[in-house]
């Protein structure tokens, strides 16, 4: 069967057809045969220079001959134990040694897992109820941050089956706002447990902090007893060897992982002060627990991945990544357009919009409908990314200059169709 006969026959058996709903898109999306280096293949028998990687835990390239090559030593021993192994303590030590927070370290299977119990150990160990996301932000689909802005600071559910009795202890400013958050603090500080944010908004597109708004968060937390935590699920390892909070200098108190730590298989992580997460049972009194925490496989791919993640490697990365995003920035200066090309590391987006982008509101302002047209336009000229103005593109180790030279291309024709140039 083709891709539109496959999306057919899925709905049948799985909701919307898809198993998380950013994967579809109109007419139907296509689907996977395979996927090697920097390129994914489907069905249909297209090839795509890929920049969605799996939403960013694609940081080595598709399926690399290392880490699948010692993933499948370790399934030949056994892919589930429950109970504990030594490629655990390694994977740890490994984290420990790379991120500047972490004293220790606990595993879990995904990034929504990661941030949940984060949120519930800030909580626990804090014995407040209130926690501050920023509007936009993206933290898993949970009960605590599946929420959106009501009156004032409070939350309403985002979603039909979040209790408002839950989301009333979640309260929300706008990013790179220092006033709206002091005031909140202000008023609010005594009874709030976190303030977790992505230091870089990976899913609102790809806005960065401004210079200093990190730093001003860690002061305003120590000052007021409040944790700071770092969704690092798309960032870690990913910006660099130690993650956002290397690259930007600022230490929060708590980190979340996922995506690239697992290579591509399935692992989450929290880490933090020795002192807080002794608070994490059986060590303390705050409960969590995972039927596939510290999965050999999944640890095992962990290991594999970071092994090959050195200075160096980040060194190359960037550099490409740099050139490329100039070369983007080029172009949309020679079609004299107003959008913004923004992105650092190996991340980058394009906002459809003639404003700087820093916070949600302004990222809801762009040309929504313009940039589905330049999306599916890549799809044609061999380039897949996120299908959504509100996700981040990005570049693995495996995308040559080749590569990125073929996808500026893509993105000049795109663009070309998107503002009928």
């Amino acid at each position: 069967m083709n891709s539109e006969e496959l999306f057919n026959e899925s709905k049948k058996y799985i909701p919307g057809g898809v198993n998380s709903p950013v994967r579809a898109f109109e007419p139907y999306p296509f689907f996977v045969k395979e996927a090697k280096g920097s390129h994914i293949r489907d069905v249909d028998g297209n090839d795509y220079i890929d920049h969605c990687l799996a939403y960013g835990p694609i940081l080595l390239g598709h399926s690399d001959d290392d880490v699948m090559a010692d993933v499948k030593a370790q399934m030949e021993m056994g892919t589930a134990y429950g109970a504990p192994t030594e490629n655990e303590i390694k994977l740890a030590k490994e984290v420990i040694d790379r991120v500047p927070c972490a004293e220790m370290v606990r595993f879990v299977s995904t990034g929504v897992e990661a941030t949940m119990a984060a949120i519930r150990l800030a909580r626990g160990y804090t014995q407040r109820d209130k926690i501050v996301k920023f509007e936009g932000a993206y933290h898993g689909a949970h009960d605590n941050v599946l929420v959106k802005p009501g009156d004032s600071y409070s939350c309403v559910p985002d979603s039909l089956g979040v209790p408002a009795d839950t989301a009333k202890n979640t309260l929300t400013v706008p990013y790179n706002d220092e006033e709206a958050l002091t005031k909140l603090i202000e008023e609010e500080g005594e009874n709030i447990a976190c303030v977790i944010v992505e230091p870089v908004m990976g899913n609102i597109g790809c806005i960065q902090p401004k210079i200093g708004y990190l730093k001003f968060l860690r002061k305003i937390t120590e000052e007021n007893d409040i944790l700071l935590i770092f969704d690092e699920v798309i960032t870690g390892f990913r910006v660099s060897r130690g993650g956002a909070q290397q690259y930007f200098g600022v230490t929060p108190d708590l980190a979340t992982f996922a995506k690239v730590l697992g290579g591509g298989f399935p692992i989450g992580a929290y880490a933090g002060k020795r002192e807080i997460m002794e608070y994490i049972a059986p060590s303390g009194p705050v409960y969590q627990a995972g039927t596939y925490s510290g999965n050999p496989v999944s640890v095992q791919a962990g290991l594999s991945t970071l092994k090959k993640l050195d200075f160096q490697f980040y060194g190359d990365l960037n550099k490409r990544s740099d050139d490329f995003r100039n070369n983007i920035a080029d172009i949309v200066e020679d079609l004299e357009l107003n959008i913004k090309v923004v992105g650092l590391a190996s991340m980058f987006q394009i906002y459809f919009s003639p404003f700087p982008v820093m916070n949600n509101d302004l990222a809801q302002m762009c040309d929504k409908k313009r940039f589905l047209t330049y999306f599916r336009e890549l799809l044609k000229n061999g380039v897949f990314i996120p299908p959504s103005q509100f996700e981040c593109n990005f570049i693995s180790g495996a995308h040559t200059v080749e590569d990125l030279s073929k996808t500026a291309e893509a993105v000049e024709a795109a663009l070309k169709v998107a503002w009928e140039l």
